[in-house]
């Protein structure tokens, strides 16, 4: 053999043995792929082509104390259709009916509709829209139209489920109602009431559905049902009364826009178990309107002003530095420490005066003179008295962002401590509070000493059976001694009262109240952008205390007033009066002119009356006819529908007082 022959044969022999071992990785490899790996790669292909989604649960319902809806998710569908799924003979036997029925629904041409479903079968569209955010009645009503009641393998149907939160309230309490958001990037913002039971009460369990890939990022379910069904969470029952919100609410609006103020807040407890019965915050747009802005009651932390006097008389009464009786020089109405003055706002102040007075005409430099006395020498002993009133400690409200109490401590080593600090504390100034932290204070005084935690829930539900009930906590029983509390009462109701005493522009001789005005500035440092948060704590009746309220409005109009009398104490007394005598009652009664004791007796009886208003009807226009008729049946009410479709008219204005079992007439487009 040749060279050449020898040559060619050995190229030959390694070709071949090139290509047998090529053969031998690639059987290798599809061994390797089909029983080696084989488990992996079908899991990544099915991972890539098929998903599971989550389903979410419905979130419970928030309802006031009497049962009235404050919150609720309404369920909404998105429909769609997979134009290719179904067979010819299904798609040119039903298309034309199927038209026909969607032109009914949305009166427009059926000829049109048939002519883009062609189209798009033609163009092989699996996710053809068919309508957007149905309410349950309408949905159930496509499924039985033609094609897609074959369900969604014989008729392509594709149902998107999603669900909206409604308030039936509107803007009311809307920040203390609250919510919970989760963005696309899974952060969760929590506010109010909504917020801070939702993971545990109001969330429920997620479901999930498996769906399938087909094609330009669109996914169609697979089965016709969930795989596993969304656990509807808890409903809860909060502590608000709709009629004292409505009462709060329209009070510290109608107030806000009188005075141009920037923003205020009204809480009303009830004294005996610190439950909140109305909670109203509202802040001013760009465009000069008020709406829910912020929970300032709970968040924000401010300088109390003149209402702090009480917690100083407190403290020097109970540790027997002062009494009442003691008198107080107010050095004609100024006085100066390292420099710093304080003033009166009467000048020339008020001579020589008990403490009594001092406190019922506010003045400040008579009540900085008795703190003066008894603590300058020890400030400390003064601190201490605040501490055992647990005024430095926050309320840990479940509510989430609680502002922080601030009271100066000379044994604490921070810049709130100065040679001044004692005098100004006295008076309102250089302490912080929030103002549901001062009305705690207030109510304790009108539960003869005993200090409980405010309350925004009473029990939560499954249906109708309970699964938890909240009672009142207690955080001090008892602030300090009788004796103090009643003397510091009987201050507050002299505030009233005494025709000198700053609160005596909110005396009845038929209602009694109790309370404290403050006015404090703010930005002091700055004359030329000194504003005030005007601000009147109390509670009512004065002698049987049901109620406590506290009314902070910040910012003012100064060319129309600031004085914590003029502009929140008004608001403190229209929430008192109409809560216990409702207006058009009080019109009919007779003879104003009884014996206290029958006056009391009868404006208890227009409470009672007054009890009986247990709903506020809602704004349902644009609502869709079934969502609204839920809403109203849930409330009591009967319903009668006109029409078809959202609502236009409802027989009862929104706000109207309604009672149960009243029939609404609604007329739908």
């Amino acid at each position: 053999m040749s060279n050449k022959e020898t040559n060619i044969l050995n190229k030959l022999y390694f070709v071949s043995g090139g290509m047998f071992i090529f053969a031998f990785l690639v059987v290798f490899k599809l061994v390797d792929i089909q029983f080696i790996q084989g488990e992996s790669y079908r899991k990544l292909a099915q991972k890539r082509t098929i998903k599971d989604v989550v389903i979410p649960a419905n979130r419970g319902n928030v309802y006031s104390r009497n049962g009235d809806l404050l919150a609720t998710s309404v369920p909404k569908y998105d429909l769609r259709i997979d134009l290719v799924t179904s067979s010819n003979r299904n798609f040119e036997t039903f298309i034309g009916p199927l038209c026909d029925s969607l032109s009914n629904f949305f009166q427009t041409s059926s000829d049109d509709l048939q002519i883009r479903m062609r189209k798009a079968r033609e163009n092989r569209n699996r996710y053809f829209l068919l309508a957007r955010n149905l309410d349950y009645s309408d949905y159930l009503r496509f499924r039985e139209f033609p094609l897609l009641n074959l369900g969604a393998f014989k008729g392509g149907l594709i149902v998107d489920q999603k669900t909206k939160r409604y308030y039936p309230l509107g803007p009311m309490a809307q920040r203390s109602i609250g919510y919970e958001r989760i963005d696309d990037q899974g952060y969760v913002t929590r506010v109010g009431i909504d917020g801070a039971f939702g993971e545990k009460y109001l969330r429920g369990a997620d479901g999930n559905r498996l769906k399938q890939r087909i094609g330009k990022g669109q996914w169609k379910p697979i089965d016709d049902f969930n795989q596993t069904e969304p656990q509807d969470g808890y409903d809860i029952y909060t502590t608000i009364d709709v009629n004292i919100q409505d009462i709060a609410h329209h009070a510290l609006l109608e107030q806000l826009e009188t005075y141009k103020a920037d923003h205020g807040s009204v809480v009303v407890m009830e004294t005996k178990t610190g439950e909140v019965r109305a909670i109203s915050n509202l802040g001013r747009n760009q465009e000069g309107n008020y709406y829910e802005r912020l929970n300032y009651a709970v968040g924000e932390s401010h300088e109390p002003g003149s209402t702090f006097k009480l917690m100083a008389l407190a403290v020097a009464l109970e540790d027997q530095k002062i009494d009442t009786t003691t008198i107080v020089d107010t050095k004609k109405g100024v006085l100066s420490f390292y420099g710093k003055k304080v003033r009166d706002s009467k000048d020339g102040g008020y001579g020589k005066i008990s403490v009594a007075e001092a406190f019922e005409v506010s003045s400040n430099t008579g009540i900085v003179s008795a703190i003066h006395q008894a603590y300058n020498n020890n400030p400390e002993a003064f601190v201490d008295g605040l501490y055992k009133m647990n005024l430095q400690d926050s309320l840990a409200l479940p509510l989430i962002g609680e502002g922080h109490p601030i009271i100066p401590d000379p044994r604490v080593k921070n810049n709130r401590w100065s040679g001044i600090a004692l005098q100004w504390m006295a008076y309102g100034y250089g302490v912080s509070f929030t103002p549901l932290q001062t009305l705690t204070f207030y109510n304790a005084i009108a539960n003869n000493g005993t200090m409980v935690k405010p309350r925004f829930l009473k029990e939560v539900k499954a249906i109708d059976k309970t699964i938890e009930t909240f009672e009142t906590e207690v955080i001090n029983p008892q602030i300090c001694s009788s004796a103090t509390i009643k003397k510091l009462q009987a201050l507050l109701k002299n505030v009233v009262e005494k025709p000198h005493g700053t609160g005596h522009g909110l005396y009845s001789e038929y209602f009694s109240m109790a309370g404290k005005t403050g006015t404090c500035q703010k930005d002091y440092s700055n004359k030329e952008q000194l504003n005030y948060i005007s601000t009147f704590s109390g509670y009512f009746p004065a002698e049987n205390p049901k109620y406590s309220c506290i009314v902070v409005i910040h910012e003012p109009d100064k060319s129309v007033g600031y004085y914590g009398a003029d502009v929140s104490g008004p608001v403190f007394k229209k929430i008192a009066q109409k809560i216990y005598t409702d207006a058009p009652i009080l019109d009919k009664v007779e003879n104003i002119n009884q014996p206290s004791n029958e006056v009391e007796m009868q404006y208890q009886s227009y409470y009672e009356v007054a009890q009986k208003y247990k709903t506020i009807m809602p704004n349902l226009k644009g609502m869709p006819a079934m969502d609204a008729v839920a809403l109203l049946e849930n409330m009591g009410l009967n319903v009668k529908l006109i029409g078809k479709g959202n609502v236009t008219n409802q027989s009862v204005k929104k706000g109207q007082k309604i009672k149960p079992n009243t029939t609404i007439v609604l007329e739908l487009s």
